[in-house]
């Protein structure tokens, strides 16, 4: 355990680093430029691909949200800070919870509103839809821009590498999260793993409701 809170540290330490001292120059005024056609909706001026993937990070923050805030209530920290700390700065955000909270296998008392709403098929299925949108939409866009701006923006670079974090760090939290929901199937979390995206919709579409005051007693078998 205190292994994988060093590499997640150690993760979180080396992309700061990165972004700070390795990646492309910051163009500050391209980067509000773009971002205010995002907010205003002036989609025109942006590629498809750029604005499919920033949407993709956040589709990713709503996956992540549909399973720590349940593995939150369980925890010493709440995970609703680092929630709103990811929506401004992305995996940066997540980072340090991930590697503060305790491995947790158990849900107890009742789900609110909230949490009904998060282990929610529908939940799930609303987000495989956005998703499938937003990648066909990306389809369309130019990817000869897409790779220049990936080399030379830092805005740029740093989401496109936030969404490959996003899928790297998903089995850190998964494995107690099927425990939780006694669904303790090996095959399931390496499909899951290896297909983090779609894979991670597609468990949150099918994965067991979670019980009200479920105590656990096994280890997920990859653990």
């Amino acid at each position: 355990m205190m292994t994988k809170k060093l590499i997640l540290w150690l993760i979180w330490i080396g992309f700061i680093s990165y972004i700070v001292l390795f990646a492309p120059p910051l163009h500050i005024e391209e980067t509000l430029t773009l971002l205010k056609n995002i907010v205003t909706f002036n989609w025109a001026e942006i590629n498809p691909i750029i604005l499919s993937l920033f949407s993709l990070v956040g589709i990713w923050l709503l996956i992540y949200s549909g399973l720590l805030f349940i593995d939150g209530r369980m925890q010493w920290i709440p995970f609703w800070p680092f929630a709103l700390a990811s929506v401004g700065s992305g995996v940066l955000g997540l980072l340090p919870y991930l590697a503060l909270r305790e491995s947790n296998q158990e849900f107890s008392g009742q789900k609110d509103a909230f949490l009904h709403l998060l282990d929610s098929r529908l939940f799930g299925i609303i987000l495989s839809f956005s998703t499938i949108v937003i990648i066909a939409y990306g389809l369309l866009g130019n990817w000869a821009d897409f790779v220049q701006q990936f080399q030379s923006d830092r805005f740029i670079n740093g989401m496109s590498l936030a969404f490959c974090l996003f899928c790297l760090l998903l089995p850190t939290v998964l494995g107690d999260d099927m425990v939780r929901r006694r669904w303790n199937n090996p095959t399931v979390f390496w499909i899951v793993s290896l297909l983090p995206l779609l894979g991670s919709l597609a468990y949150l579409c099918l994965r067991p409701s979670l019980q009200a005051n479920v105590g656990q007693e096994f280890a997920v078998a990859n653990r």
